[in-house]
């Protein structure tokens, strides 16, 4: 069964441009990576829900506050390598995310110990350029970076 997953990209505009608000994923597997690692806020969506409602939710647990008022707009849907699909909308806000607190997961840590630890399942969450966030965000998802570009650029 293949996995899908519904995000939300929050971008807000400035006088250099677009800025959006990307995470980076807690635990210990991604504590030293930073470029490429990085990914907007998104989560599985449950059996029969709607991929709206699914990202709203998993936006609410990962950043610990409610999407900001906006209308939606749909950045289309990428597969990731894993397999992964991943349908994102876009949603033109600012948002103070000094903060922001996540939910946890729990895992054997270190491997094989037979201990539990407690991990953020984001550990950070922050606004970027387009530039910038292109370094930090999954390659896979690079195609919601242009759908704002684009949403921005219309008349």
């Amino acid at each position: 069964m293949v996995n899908t997953s519904a995000g939300i990209l929050l971008y807000r505009v400035g006088v250099d441009g677009p800025d959006v608000l990307i995470a980076h994923p807690g635990g210990p597997f991604w504590a030293r990576k930073d470029d490429e690692a990085w990914s907007i806020v998104k989560g599985l969506i449950n059996d029969g829900e709607d991929p709206w409602t699914a990202a709203q939710r998993e936006f609410r647990e990962e950043v610990g506050v409610d999407v900001p008022a906006g209308v939606p707009v749909g950045l289309g849907t990428v597969t990731q390598r894993g397999g992964k699909i991943v349908t994102a909308f876009g949603v033109e806000a600012d948002l103070d995310v000094s903060n922001a607190v996540s939910n946890t997961f729990e895992m054997e840590w270190p491997p094989k110990s037979g201990l539990m630890e407690s991990f953020p399942e984001v550990d950070r969450v922050e606004w970027f350029p387009l530039a910038q966030a292109r370094t930090k965000l999954l390659a896979a998802q690079h195609p919601f970076l242009d759908a704002v570009e684009a949403v921005v650029a219309a008349p």
